[in-house]
């Protein structure tokens, strides 16, 4: 049986920081999401991006690492909002009461002004 994969990648421009996901969130995979997300709660950054457009699983520990990197965000004056979550992903995360993290999709999709889009790689 193969391990569950999770590729992760940070970018950071100004107070401002991306990090994007790809593959499977679960036991496994979910220290490296809480390790991205811990490097973005310094001082410098005030906002934290999550793109989970390539996501295809995240299972309670997946969300449990969103929602202890949202309550320190928070108690740091930061914020951390979750975009673009496949169909299964978006139903884990408001069954559970957590949809507060989701970035409200605006009419016609697209990516929130000054995110940058990664993709394949570091920037």
């Amino acid at each position: 049986m193969a391990l569950p994969q999770l590729n992760v990648h940070r970018y950071e421009c100004g107070a401002r920081a991306l990090i994007t996901l790809a593959g499977e969130i679960d036991l496994v995979t979910a220290a490296q999401v809480r390790r991205a997300l811990a490097e973005c709660l310094s001082p410098d950054i005030r906002s934290i991006d999550v793109d989970l457009t390539a996501v295809t699983f995240c299972d309670a520990s997946g969300l449990n690492a969103f929602l202890l990197a949202s309550r320190f965000a928070t108690d740091g004056g930061r914020t951390l909002r979750l975009h673009h979550p496949s169909r299964s992903v978006a139903r884990v995360i408001e069954i559970t009461g957590s949809g507060f993290l989701l970035y409200p999709v605006p009419v016609g999709g697209g990516r929130p002004s000054g995110i940058p889009v990664v993709m394949g790689g570091a920037p």
